[in-house]
């Protein structure tokens, strides 16, 4: 399949780029647009490490076609801390020392916010659920669940 022009609006801004259509997003974010934030991880929508926002949600950006995000608004780790929620999420992994290794870390932190987005006083019940899809090597799910809690009590 040939390259195409594809605008993106990607952390608020319109970016174009030429690309196949069927390029993963997450490609298209780490080496054309140089937003390395987003990471490789298992390359078939299974361990979240690649998660962005496409208009709200949560989505896998290894197995997102570059032109499915035409048109809508993608989020990524580099731009989430923008918003409200965002900002909550990161000052409370901050806050509770959250991170180990770090690589699965933006993917957790693109899925806990859009759970807080939609649902502000997750049980623990509903935050198992929200990040059942993103792995942790190093088991960090205590503290992310800490972490959650306490960002959705700075929203409250």
């Amino acid at each position: 399949m040939g390259h195409f022009m594809i605008t993106l609006n990607i952390n608020g801004e319109e970016k174009s780029v030429a690309v196949a259509p069927d390029t993963p997003l997450l490609w298209v974010l780490r080496d054309t647009l140089q937003l390395t934030g987003t990471k490789y991880g298992c390359g078939m929508s299974l361990c979240g490490a690649c998660t962005v926002h496409m208009d709200g949600q949560a989505v896998r950006s290894c197995s997102t076609p570059v032109s499915a995000a035409a048109g809508a608004k993608v989020i990524t780790i580099e731009g989430v801390g923008e918003g409200v929620t965002g900002k909550a999420v990161q000052q409370a992994w901050q806050g509770l020392d959250v991170v180990q290794c770090g690589y699965c870390q933006s993917g957790q932190i693109m899925s806990a916010v859009a759970l807080l987005d939609g649902n502000r006083t997750p049980t623990d019940a509903d935050i198992d659920q929200a990040m059942g899809g993103n792995l942790c090597r190093c088991a960090t799910y205590v503290r992310i669940r800490a972490a959650i809690h306490d960002a959705a009590r700075s929203l409250a």
